[in-house]
């Protein structure tokens, strides 16, 4: 067995649902479980619709549900599958128009609602999914989470699976597969034990999926994008950016970290403990070998993988004598961090400082406030961290290439950090110096002069 998951630009249009359905008959006699996001754009039509129903009343409503309902019905009329669509989608678009009107009416959109809101869109793509393959001739029905055992806890926005949700999910998964039916499952969403829609946050749709494979053992899952898989750079950056075939779990969880469009590492988790190869694939471009992602890789490759940037991040530099030799300084700074929800990226310290990295989102305002009475503190906006996913043995090198790319082009290096994973070497830049960094540095790793190691 294999789980397949498609993302939303794979599933966007009717069009893409029939390059999907030839996808899944090529791999029928792995026997796939599929897991869908929501078609395209329709998340992003779906919180339009809410921010529209709060400050107007029910004739934009009815508007932004008829773009709702557009894309899903042109789908269907592409896929020729009959005049029905009131029968199979009728009864949730009537829900959601509940939803907004309830919406426009009390002027509040509370993160509970917002969760029942945006699950819509994967309810509805599994709807038209598992009808096109029905048609094709390859027996398909559609799960909505829940239905495929997957419970969660109760965070509205950000909702983790419960270990219990593994017994349930192979009770009503395999068996539609032994029998030789698609289960087609909404990825991304599920209920609590209360029965209340949630979401599952960043990663959510492949996490579903991983998840999925985990509980019913098996060999793989494949997660189709809309790229050939997981490449040096950033093409839009550097044009020649090479596909790598294959990289070890904390590679991938790294890049992810950092920027790169792959697994989410809370998605790869259930794959890292039941040791489940994921493949990334394009489902533009099929033929494309992709990338594999496993425990250990035994490739011979550059010493660097790849190279990637996460923008918009804060640099704080905290200096105070009190640091020398005083062992609850630290447990004393990060307090402040924990008790104002704050989460560091990365760290490096020495005698009398801290230098580390928080994401631009969170508000730093009062938690300055209480630094600055145990320490100097300067907040500094608008830097970029440069990842390289690399052979740590060759750390030497690669810091010495990387400086020297910097150096040559006038940039300043703002911090240095070794990860703990091993695999990667990472540094601040300004914002504005990141896509420069990258293509200098792809360009000196990647153009055939450093050596094999």
């Amino acid at each position: 067995m294999i789980v397949m998951k498609f993302g939303g630009s794979s599933v966007a249009t009717g069009e893409r649902v029939q390059k999907v359905i030839e996808i899944v008959r090529a791999n029928l006699v792995k026997k796939p479980a599929l897991v869908l996001s929501a078609m395209g754009d329709t998340t992003d039509y779906l919180l339009e619709a809410a921010e529209k129903a709060l400050v107007a009343g029910p004739v934009t409503v009815e508007k932004s549900l008829e773009k709702i309902t557009a894309v899903h019905l042109d789908a269907f009329r592409a896929l020729d599958l009959g005049k029905n669509f009131d029968d199979e989608l009728g009864g949730l678009l009537a829900d959601l128009g509940a939803l907004l009107a309830g919406i426009s009416l009390i002027k509040e959109l509370s993160p509970r609602s917002k969760d029942f809101l945006v699950s819509f869109g994967e309810r509805l793509s599994v709807r038209i999914t598992a009808a096109a393959f029905n048609k094709a001739g390859i027996p398909a029905c559609f799960l909505d989470a829940w239905d495929a055992g997957i419970v969660s806890s109760s965070n509205a926005n950000a909702a983790e699976i419960l270990d219990e949700s593994a017994v349930l999910t192979a009770e009503r998964v395999l068996p539609l597969v032994k029998k030789g039916i698609i289960p087609i499952i909404t990825g991304f969403i599920a209920k609590d034990t209360g029965g209340i829609i949630t979401t599952l946050g960043r990663g959510g749709s492949d996490l579903s999926a991983t998840f999925i494979a985990a509980a019913c053992g098996a060999d793989e899952v494949q997660v189709w994008k809309d790229v050939d898989g997981l490449l040096s750079a950033d093409p839009r950056l550097v044009p020649a950016a090479r596909l790598v075939p294959e990289v070890s779990y904390e590679e991938a969880a790294e890049l992810a970290y950092f920027g790169a469009q792959v697994l989410h590492p809370r998605a790869m988790q259930p794959c890292i403990k039941n040791k489940i190869p994921v493949l990334v694939k394009n489902s533009y471009n099929p033929a494309a070998e992709g990338t594999r992602i496993i425990a250990k890789t035994a490739r011979r490759h550059l010493p660097v993988c790849s190279i990637t940037a996460r923008k918009n991040i804060t640099l704080v530099d905290i200096v105070s004598s009190r640091m020398l030799g005083q062992s609850g300084f630290l447990a004393e700074l990060f307090a402040v961090f924990a008790k104002y929800g704050i989460s560091v990226d990365m760290l490096a310290t020495s005698e009398v400082s801290v230098s580390l990295t928080l994401d631009s989102s969170f508000h730093l305002e009062n938690a300055k406030k209480e630094i600055e009475r145990i320490a100097d503190i300067v907040v500094k906006t608008e830097k970029a961290i440069v990842t390289v996913i690399c052979d740590i043995t060759k750390s030497s090198s690669i810091l010495e290439k990387a400086a020297g790319v910097c150096a040559k082009n006038n940039i300043d290096i703002q911090m240095v950090s070794q990860g703990a994973s091993k695999v990667n070497i990472s540094f601040v830049v300004n914002n504005s110096e990141a896509d420069s960094v990258i293509q200098n540095l792809h360009n000196e790793f990647f153009s055939g002069v450093f050596p094999l190691p």
